[in-house]
């Protein structure tokens, strides 16, 4: 989309020669001689730039200025001033110009202004669209989970979100509490404002309070210079504050201070801060219990967790795994430039039965495995062999329902039928020192259809082993 640029003076040799200067140039350029009529030129057309000059009959550009930022912020203005102007022009400056130019200029002065101008709109473009791609990854229905639980989930977002209350999210590790934090922060009324993660587990106690609170020069030693603390970039948005167990008694006490007052001293400083922080906490601890314990302030207890959320583990939502583990899958084919790979009903019996004691971020890392590992495209249980030997056994889970039952006999085929054929292809080749023309004669099948169970099953055969007459084995 070209550049749309006006150009406003009253003096029709400026206007030609601006028009010379950008008229070779993309950009499309029109002009208007007062400022009337570039006020209903700008209400027809949206511009991306205006070059204004100050002084001009029946309306001067200042208020043409001023009427153009109230309306359309987004446009750049640029005024034009004569030399005995430039207090004039250092006014404009503060009313919202971008720059202003002395007449007489030259052309690579304004082509200059111009081209600065444009970049600074293509920054401010970019940095909106990131902030839109942040902001709609984190809307609910880009979340997966679909299952009773996450719904439940998705509501308590849905509800605290536009609030400023504190929330506590509590859950396993790899359960996604950081994703829970965010989709409060980028569906609350803070989604254009900060939002900073401190995790309070890989910091030392004088390094967390210096993280949190800020330092002065030479209030410790490595104290070189004056640094900014999180509850003061986060002003006016939100903080998130993850492993919120493992925080000391000493800095717990600061903490409850800063929510109580919402002011801080930064470490070494006398001087108070006030902070306007929306508090996001998360652990995977027994807050209550370690009150009891006396390792954790009951105070501070009771402060965090105006607005509990519980994220629950993925064995307790077992129907959101089929989606999770092809959105990962989709994820990572993209990534290694892999056509999307099919998952197995074997396969995907394996994960759904699976415990997943590291949860999402386990079901994560083995789909990242398995993209890895298939080279036809399909993923199979034995691209899952990092799970299988500690998946739960089938005869163990009792089911409770008819529907449950009906689920686990089908487990129960696809597995056993997966299994034999797995055990029946490594044990001929075997019997046969890996030849795979033998071991198809011995089973009385057709060689293709051996291979085929072989490649179902990623088995290989080494090179050393095969047959040095049988020019076909592989």
């Amino acid at each position: 989309m070209s550049t749309r640029i006006l150009i406003v003076d009253d003096e029709e040799i400026v206007i030609r020669s601006c028009l010379r200067i950008l008229g070779d140039s993309s950009f499309v350029v029109d002009t208007a001689q007062d400022g009337f009529e570039a006020l209903r030129k700008v209400e027809e057309t949206e511009y991306d730039i205006l070059i204004l000059d100050i002084m001009m009959p029946k309306m001067d550009g200042l208020e043409v200025l001023q009427d153009v930022k109230e309306r359309h912020p987004d446009t750049d203005v640029i005024m034009m001033t004569g030399l005995s102007e430039i207090q004039t022009a250092v006014k404009a400056m503060k009313l919202g110009a971008f720059d202003y130019l002395s007449k007489p200029f030259d052309p690579d002065e304004l082509r200059h202004v111009v081209d600065r101008a444009l970049e600074r709109r293509h920054l401010l473009r970019e940095n909106r669209n990131l902030k839109s791609e942040v902001s709609s990854k984190y809307r609910f229905e880009n979340i997966i989970g679909s299952s009773p639980q996450m719904q439940a989930v998705f509501g308590l977002i849905a509800k605290c979100a536009p609030t400023n209350s504190t929330v506590l999210i509590t859950g396993e590790s790899g359960t996604g509490k950081e994703m829970i934090a965010r989709a409060i922060h980028y569906n609350s009324l803070r989604k254009d404002q900060p939002f900073v993660t401190v995790d309070c587990n890989t910091l030392s106690e004088n390094l967390l309070e210096s993280e949190l609170f800020g330092h002065v020069k030479g209030s410790f030693t490595g104290a070189v210079a004056n640094k900014r603390g999180m509850f003061d970039i986060a002003n006016n948005g939100t903080m998130f504050l993850d492993e919120f167990g493992n925080i000391p008694l000493s800095t717990q006490a600061k903490l409850l201070r800063v929510i109580q007052e919402r002011e801080f001293r930064a470490v070494g400083n006398t001087n108070t801060q006030k902070t306007n922080v929306r508090l996001v906490t998360a652990t995977n601890k027994d807050l209550k219990a370690m009150v009891a314990q006396g390792s954790f302030r009951e105070d501070l207890y009771y402060r965090i967790n105006v607005f509990p959320i519980h994220s629950p583990a993925l064995r307790e939502r077992r129907d959101d795994i089929p989606a999770l583990a092809f959105h990962f899958v989709r994820i990572f084919c993209n990534e290694l430039e892999k056509p999307v790979a099919e998952i197995s009903e074997g396969a995907m019996s394996l994960l759904m039965n699976y415990g997943w004691p590291g949860n999402v971020r386990e079901l994560e890392n083995t789909m990242q495995r398995a993209v890895i590992l298939t080279s036809d495209n399909i993923i199979r249980q034995a691209h899952l062999a990092n799970i299988i030997d500690m998946s739960p056994r089938l005869d163990l889970e009792v089911p409770r329902t008819s529907d449950e039952l009906k689920r686990i006999k089908k487990i129960a085929r696809e597995k056993s039928v997966e299994e034999i054929e797995k055990l029946f292809i490594q044990e001929t080749l075997k019997r046969n020192a890996s030849n795979v023309t033998k071991s198809a004669e011995d089973t009385g099948m057709q060689r293709a259809n051996f291979q085929a169970l072989m490649k179902k099953y990623s088995i290989r055969v080494r090179d050393t082993e095969f047959d040095p007459g049988d020019p076909e084995s592989t």
